[in-house]
Protein backbone atom coordinates (compact mmCIF):
# COMPACT_ATOMS: atom_id res chain seq x y z
CA UNK A 1 0.00 0.00 0.00
CA UNK A 2 1.19 3.60 -0.40
CA UNK A 3 0.35 4.90 2.41
CA UNK A 4 -0.96 8.39 0.93
CA UNK A 5 -3.94 9.11 2.94
CA UNK A 6 -3.38 9.76 6.55
CA UNK A 7 -5.85 10.33 9.46
CA UNK A 8 -5.21 11.49 12.94
CA UNK A 9 -6.88 9.75 15.58
CA UNK A 10 -7.52 10.51 18.73
CA UNK A 11 -7.45 7.97 21.13
CA UNK A 12 -10.34 8.84 24.15
CA UNK A 13 -10.06 7.44 27.51
CA UNK A 14 -13.23 5.88 27.34
CA UNK A 15 -11.62 3.95 24.37
CA UNK A 16 -9.55 2.38 26.71
CA UNK A 17 -10.18 -0.75 29.09
CA UNK A 18 -9.62 -2.10 32.19
CA UNK A 19 -6.15 -3.40 30.82
CA UNK A 20 -4.92 -0.35 30.02
CA UNK A 21 -5.03 -0.51 26.58
CA UNK A 22 -7.19 0.40 23.50
CA UNK A 23 -10.13 -2.09 23.37
CA UNK A 24 -10.15 -3.84 20.14
CA UNK A 25 -14.08 -2.66 19.28
CA UNK A 26 -12.51 0.58 18.69
CA UNK A 27 -10.69 -0.57 15.90
CA UNK A 28 -13.71 -0.39 13.76
CA UNK A 29 -14.99 3.09 14.72
CA UNK A 30 -10.67 4.37 13.72
CA UNK A 31 -10.71 2.79 10.33
CA UNK A 32 -14.66 4.01 9.71
CA UNK A 33 -13.44 7.73 10.63
CA UNK A 34 -10.62 6.97 8.15
CA UNK A 35 -13.04 6.03 5.62
CA UNK A 36 -15.42 8.82 5.71
CA UNK A 37 -11.94 11.24 5.93
CA UNK A 38 -10.93 9.52 2.59
CA UNK A 39 -14.28 9.75 1.17
CA UNK A 40 -13.97 13.40 1.89
CA UNK A 41 -10.75 14.08 0.49
CA UNK A 42 -10.44 11.61 -2.33
CA UNK A 43 -14.04 11.46 -3.41
CA UNK A 44 -15.84 14.58 -2.37
CA UNK A 45 -18.37 15.57 0.03
CA UNK A 46 -21.23 15.49 -2.50
CA UNK A 47 -22.50 12.52 -2.38
CA UNK A 48 -26.27 11.71 -1.09
CA UNK A 49 -25.80 8.24 0.99
CA UNK A 50 -29.32 7.64 0.60
CA UNK A 51 -29.23 6.37 -2.94
CA UNK A 52 -25.66 6.05 -3.52
CA UNK A 53 -24.26 4.81 -0.01
CA UNK A 54 -21.97 1.70 1.25
CA UNK A 55 -22.52 -0.80 3.49
CA UNK A 56 -19.99 -2.83 5.20
CA UNK A 57 -19.82 -6.42 3.93
CA UNK A 58 -16.96 -8.23 5.39
CA UNK A 59 -13.51 -6.53 7.54
CA UNK A 60 -10.66 -8.54 8.88
CA UNK A 61 -8.35 -6.85 11.20
CA UNK A 62 -4.70 -8.47 12.29
CA UNK A 63 -3.97 -6.57 15.70
CA UNK A 64 -0.01 -6.56 15.95
CA UNK A 65 0.43 -4.41 19.06
CA UNK A 66 -2.14 -2.69 21.80
CA UNK A 67 -3.07 0.91 21.46
CA UNK A 68 -1.77 2.86 24.55
CA UNK A 69 -3.86 5.99 25.68
CA UNK A 70 -1.01 8.23 25.49
CA UNK A 71 0.02 6.77 21.44
CA UNK A 72 -0.12 9.16 18.90
CA UNK A 73 -2.16 7.25 16.04
CA UNK A 74 -2.62 7.66 12.66
CA UNK A 75 -4.50 5.61 9.74
CA UNK A 76 -3.63 4.77 6.58
CA UNK A 77 -6.74 3.98 4.11
CA UNK A 78 -6.16 3.57 0.71
CA UNK A 79 -8.58 1.43 -1.82
CA UNK A 80 -6.71 -1.71 -3.40
CA UNK A 81 -9.51 -3.25 -5.02
CA UNK A 82 -12.73 -2.44 -7.10
CA UNK A 83 -15.27 -4.56 -8.42
CA UNK A 84 -18.57 -4.18 -10.25
CA UNK A 85 -20.64 -3.24 -7.27
CA UNK A 86 -18.18 -3.58 -4.21
CA UNK A 87 -14.75 -2.45 -3.40
CA UNK A 88 -11.94 -3.22 -0.97
CA UNK A 89 -10.24 -0.89 1.16
CA UNK A 90 -6.25 -1.75 3.33
CA UNK A 91 -6.01 0.30 6.29
CA UNK A 92 -3.33 0.42 8.62
CA UNK A 93 -3.17 1.77 12.11
CA UNK A 94 0.04 2.96 13.18
CA UNK A 95 1.68 5.43 16.32
CA UNK A 96 4.66 7.49 16.31
CA UNK A 97 7.57 6.63 18.05
CA UNK A 98 10.17 8.58 18.11
CA UNK A 99 10.77 9.66 14.05
CA UNK A 100 9.55 5.67 13.11
CA UNK A 101 5.80 4.63 12.50
CA UNK A 102 5.21 1.34 14.35
CA UNK A 103 2.00 -0.97 12.91
CA UNK A 104 -0.45 -1.87 15.30
CA UNK A 105 -2.93 -3.08 13.67
CA UNK A 106 -4.09 -3.89 9.61
CA UNK A 107 -7.35 -4.66 8.26
CA UNK A 108 -9.13 -5.16 5.28
CA UNK A 109 -12.99 -4.32 4.58
CA UNK A 110 -15.13 -5.28 1.35
CA UNK A 111 -17.66 -2.34 0.77
CA UNK A 112 -21.06 -2.90 -1.08
CA UNK A 113 -22.52 0.33 -3.12
CA UNK A 114 -26.18 0.07 -2.10
CA UNK A 115 -29.30 2.11 -2.27
CA UNK A 116 -30.97 2.59 0.65
CA UNK A 117 -33.98 4.26 -1.36
CA UNK A 118 -34.48 1.09 -3.09
CA UNK A 119 -32.89 -1.14 -1.23
CA UNK A 120 -30.63 -2.84 -3.60
CA UNK A 121 -27.12 -3.47 -4.58
CA UNK A 122 -25.78 -0.70 -6.80
CA UNK A 123 -22.64 -0.85 -9.40
CA UNK A 124 -19.96 1.24 -7.58
CA UNK A 125 -20.31 4.62 -9.29
CA UNK A 126 -18.34 5.88 -12.22
CA UNK A 127 -17.03 9.05 -10.26
CA UNK A 128 -15.92 6.64 -7.41
CA UNK A 129 -13.99 4.50 -9.72
CA UNK A 130 -12.38 7.58 -11.06
CA UNK A 131 -11.65 8.82 -8.09
CA UNK A 132 -9.82 5.66 -6.52
CA UNK A 133 -7.90 5.21 -9.70
CA UNK A 134 -6.74 9.23 -9.46
CA UNK A 135 -5.63 8.56 -6.12
CA UNK A 136 -4.35 5.44 -6.30
CA UNK A 137 -3.07 4.75 -9.70
CA UNK A 138 -4.93 2.36 -11.95
CA UNK A 139 -5.47 -1.45 -10.20
CA UNK A 140 -7.43 -4.34 -11.12
CA UNK A 141 -10.97 -5.01 -10.77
Amino acid sequence: MKQQHKTFIQVRFKDIDALGHVNNANHLSYIENARVEYFKDVVGSNINWASTGIILARVTIDYRQPILLTDQVFVYTSVIRVGSKSFTIKNVIVKVEGTEEVTLAETEAVMVCFNYTLNQTIQVPDAWRAAFEKFEGTFGT
